[in-house]
C-alpha cells in the first residue's frame, strides 16, 4: 500500500526551523496519524509523502509558501489594554478570536499598560521547516473518516471513546 488520497497515515517526525528543533514525536513513541489528501497536513509535507509506504524514511524541507505561508505584518497589531478587561494577558499566551474570516488563533507578544501586542500569524509563518519523517503504518480510511475528512482514533469520535457521542450519533460538534 502507498500513501494516496483517503489513506490513513501513521508517522513519526522531527520538526526543526532554521534555529532549533521544535517538535519530536520519536521521543514519546506516539506517532502522528492523519487522513491523507484532506488538508490535514501542510501542503509541502503532504506532497512529499504521496507515494511513500510503511517503513520509508525521508528528509523534507518545506518553504513558507508550502507550509504556513509568509509572515504578514498586517496581522500584528497593538490592541488597547482595555479590550482585555478582566483578563490577564501574558506574553506567549494564545487564544482564539472571532474575526470576519472566522476563528483565528492569536498569540500575545507583548503587554504594556497601554497596549497588548498580538499576532494573528501562525507561529511557523515565514519559516522554512525541516522534517525528518518515518512512515510507520498505512490503512484504508473508514467510511466515517472519509465523510468527516479526518481520522477517528481509538474507535471513538474525533479521537475519543465518548459513548454518549456514539449513542446520539453526534461527532466533532455535529449531529448526523
Amino acid at each position: 500500500m502507498h500513501i494516496e488520497k483517503d489513506i490513513v497515515v501513521s508517522l513519526h517526525y522531527r520538526l526543526s526551523d532554521e534555529q532549533q528543533e521544535i517538535e519530536n514525536s520519536f521521543d514519546d513513541g506516539v506517532p502522528m496519524v492523519y487522513l491523507h489528501g484532506h488538508n490535514n497536513l501542510i501542503p509541502g509535507l503532504e506532497s512529499e509523502l504521496t507515494g511513500k509506504q510503511a517503513g520509508d524514511k525521508l528528509s523534507v524541507t518545506v518553504a513558507p509558501e508550502d507550509g504556513y505561508g509568509a509572515y504578514d505584518e498586517a496581522l500584528k497589531q497593538n490592541v488597547p489594554s482595555e479590550a482585555f478587561a478582566g483578563l490577564d494577558p501574558q506574553p506567549g499566551m494564545q487564544f482564539t478570536a472571532d474575526t470576519e474570516n472566522g476563528p483565528q488563533q492569536i498569540n500575545v507578544l507583548e503587554v504594556t499598560e497601554e497596549f497588548v501586542t498580538v499576532d494573528g500569524n501562525h507561529p511557523f509563518a515565514g519559516k522554512t521547516l525541516s522534517f525528518e519523517v518515518e512512515v510507520t503504518e498505512l490503512r484504508d480510511a473508514t467510511p466515517t473518516e472519509l465523510e468527516h475528512g479526518h481520522i477517528h482514533a481509538g474507535g471513538g469520535c474525533c479521537g475519543s471513546n465518548d459513548d454518549e457521542a456514539k449513542q446520539d450519533d453526534s461527532c466533532c460538534g455535529t449531529s448526523h
